[in-house]
């Protein structure tokens, strides 16, 4: 059985986009709930030295694997262009060197993070009692980064030729297969720390590789001949232009997110638990968003290959209206059952209000936070991808300044979080749509700024 690339530039544009981000919100929700089930394993079975120990090294391996992530999404941009333009010889061009630029920078991240890990975990103050479960975890996950290079890549891939679903399947696999590895090195073999990165690190290698295997042997877009397999300086050079402004963007963005965990830590528990509730919730709540951006990245990036810019922007039109209408919605649930909600992580009453106090809040600006992902992806779909660095260095600038402001100029109290947040999301919502009305993405089409590839 053959599985099928999907040819975004004919059909009705909403319904496009709602069938091809649907695999992709069900995907990105499996992972939430795996997230939940790896942590909870962990949590019970090794204690809450281990879970916290597991937890120091997060924000770090995030960063590492967002690296990768954006190399991945760079290279689908250019291979969503050139299918959707039919130039079929420059697609698999792309599609070969994209793959050594993916292996190239797995390898290197892998060694550099195994080098540094106890070093950057020590200059993030990691409790010096959990530093050593955390170096043993952290080596591990993150020696394993070329797997997560490489399943990135594969699904940027398919994702770029139209087929959301086949990427869903190898996740569900993934995320049973981790589970099932967990249960069987952390509690049959009590491995610890180290079986629990040994599952991670294990399921994404057999996942990647099945993967792989699967699309090449399956999708006729990807039947590659031996002229296919040439090195390509300028192939290298644009995966490297296209994805690693998105790359810089998700550190940058992370960077942010952790300047405002360490002002939420200064106003004590109860809103250090109202902050994290809250924003378990709301990364609930931004998994449609994110596949919308996924998705008009694939439209735009067809259509702008095609030729179709008005097609591509009837698509981000359609994609602002899908995503208003749910951020309407989530509002009025928000704001109608925003405590019962909040309950479902904490019970002190204090944390309890100040948690509904954040969902309200943050609602009220779930409009201009799903502008930011569709707008985003449509950039980046029509090659615009300079704009991710701009974006994430609105969000550095606004999250920090906002706070630094609002808590040390002002004195204003936990609110400012939250405030900060509605301000980052306005200010970078604008920003994304001055981008978009200035129209510099269409001068960005990658077709437009490459010649057929040669060797080096």
């Amino acid at each position: 059985m053959h599985t099928a690339a999907v040819d975004m530039t004919s059909g009705r544009e909403p319904q496009l986009i709602i069938r091809f981000a649907l695999p992709l919100l069900a995907g990105n929700l499996l992972q939430q709930l795996y997230n939940l089930a790896d942590t909870a394993i962990v949590g019970k079975q090794l204690g809450d030295d281990a879970l916290a120990a597991v937890g120091a090294t997060g924000s770090v391996t995030y960063l590492f694997y967002t690296l990768c992530l954006g190399l991945a999404t760079g290279a689908g941009i250019m291979i969503a262009q050139f299918f959707g333009a039919g130039a079929m010889q420059r697609m698999r061009a792309a599609v070969w060197n994209s793959a050594l630029v993916t292996a190239a920078f797995g390898v290197m991240i892998s060694l550099v993070s195994v080098i540094l890990t106890k070093p950057v975990l020590q200059l993030m103050h990691t409790d010096p009692g959990l530093i050593d479960l955390s170096v043993q975890y952290m080596r591990i996950t993150c020696g394993g980064t070329l797997a997560v290079a490489a399943y990135n890549w594969i699904n940027a891939v398919m994702r770029a030729l139209g087929d959301s679903k086949t990427p869903l399947i190898f996740l569900a696999l993934a995320s049973v297969l981790n589970i099932a590895l967990d249960l069987l090195f952390v509690m049959a073999l009590q491995w610890g720390v180290a079986g629990a990165a040994a599952a991670t690190v294990l399921s994404q290698i057999i996942s990647a590789v099945s993967c792989i295997v699967f699309a090449f042997s399956r999708m006729p877009e990807l039947q590659m001949s031996a002229e296919d397999f040439r090195i390509s300086c300028s192939m290298i050079a644009l995966t490297l232009r296209t994805g690693i402004p998105i790359a810089l963007q998700s550190g940058l963005i992370a960077v942010s997110m952790t300047a405002l965990q360490r002002v939420t830590n200064g106003f004590g528990r109860s809103v250090m638990a109202a902050y994290t509730a809250s924003m378990r919730v709301e990364q609930l709540i931004q998994q449609p968003f994110i596949s919308l951006n996924a998705s008009l990245s694939t439209f735009s990036g067809q259509n702008v290959g095609a030729g179709q810019t008005a097609r591509a922007e009837n698509g981000l039109r359609a994609g602002l209206r899908i995503s208003s209408g749910f951020a309407l919605v989530i509002a009025a649930v928000f704001w109608a059952a925003g405590g019962l909600i909040i309950r479902c992580f904490i019970s002190g009453a204090e944390a309890v209000s100040i948690g509904c106090f954040a969902l309200r809040t943050t609602s009220l600006c779930y409009i201009p936070l799903g502008s930011i992902h569709v707008i985003r992806g449509f950039l980046n779909g029509a090659g615009d991808t300079g704009y991710a660095l701009i974006n994430g260095m609105a969000e550095v600038i606004c999250r920090i300044g906002g706070a630094l402001v609002m808590t040390q100029l002002l004195g204003m109290d936990y609110r400012a979080i939250w405030y900060t947040t509605c301000i980052t999301w306005l200010v970078t919502g604008l920003v994304g749509w001055i981008r978009y009305q200035h129209g510099k993405w269409r001068s960005k089409a990658i077709l437009q700024k490459t010649a057929p590839a040669v060797s080096c």
